[in-house]
């Protein structure tokens, strides 16, 4: 399903030269890399594994019947995936960019309940949260409503880091790339943010991004 690079791969200069302490303790694999584009499960597989992004992004997503995708989260470094509810994935994972992945299988008859609830709300809250943003707000209030959380989920920092494509965002809030590309055109021109490159944006303005996300 996935294998250890044997060429070495050029990180992103703002990824984290330390490795995440991991959430849960449980036997682990040794961190597997996984180059941008590279599926790490699909959909239709056995689950039964948890997985830690070591560095780099993780995408989560389905493909319609029309063929569109629909990406449903988004998964830093630090952050864990994989969560199912019966014995198979019902999504695809994909590296978004150079990512390293630390994959926990728990021994049979293990109990790690007290563990894993706290990942699971914390996941079925950002889940809530999105359903919100997607059926309530328009295309501004959606995009701001992103920025503000990837800056909360990067510590609140003013330069939020984006790994993921105008595409991947479009696909994630339920808008098309142009779209997209318009609302950050529109804030920049706004005053509200800064685009420092393609994938890097500085927050200028951050009580209008938070109104306009609410």
């Amino acid at each position: 399903m996935y294998a250890q690079a044997s060429a070495k791969i050029e990180l992103p200069s703002y990824l984290p030269h330390q490795s995440p302490a991991p959430v849960f303790e449980g036997p682990a694999t040794p961190v597997s890399f996984f180059s941008a584009g590279t599926e790490i499960y699909a959909q239709g597989e056995k689950a039964g594994a948890l997985y830690q992004v070591e560095f780099g992004a993780v995408r989560i997503y389905r493909l319609l019947a029309d063929g569109r995708r629909q990406i449903s989260a988004f998964h830093l470094a630090g952050e864990t995936f994989g969560f199912a509810a019966d014995a198979t994935h019902h999504f695809f994972a994909e590296a978004i960019n150079a990512t390293g992945v630390r994959v926990f299988r728990t021994p049979s008859g293990t109990d790690m309940s007290r563990q894993l609830l706290p990942l699971a709300l914390r996941g079925l809250t950002r889940a809530q949260e999105h359903l919100l943003v997607l059926g309530c707000q328009n295309a501004i209030e959606r995009v701001a409503a992103f920025l503000v959380e990837m800056s909360e989920r990067q510590g609140g920092l003013r330069q939020v880091e984006l790994p993921m494509s105008r595409n991947d965002i479009g696909d994630y809030l339920g808008l098309t790339i142009e779209t997209v590309s318009r609302v950050f055109t529109r804030l920049k021109e706004k005053g509200v943010i800064r685009l420092l490159s393609l994938r890097s944006i500085e927050i200028l303005k951050r009580d209008t991004l938070l109104a306009m996300g609410e």
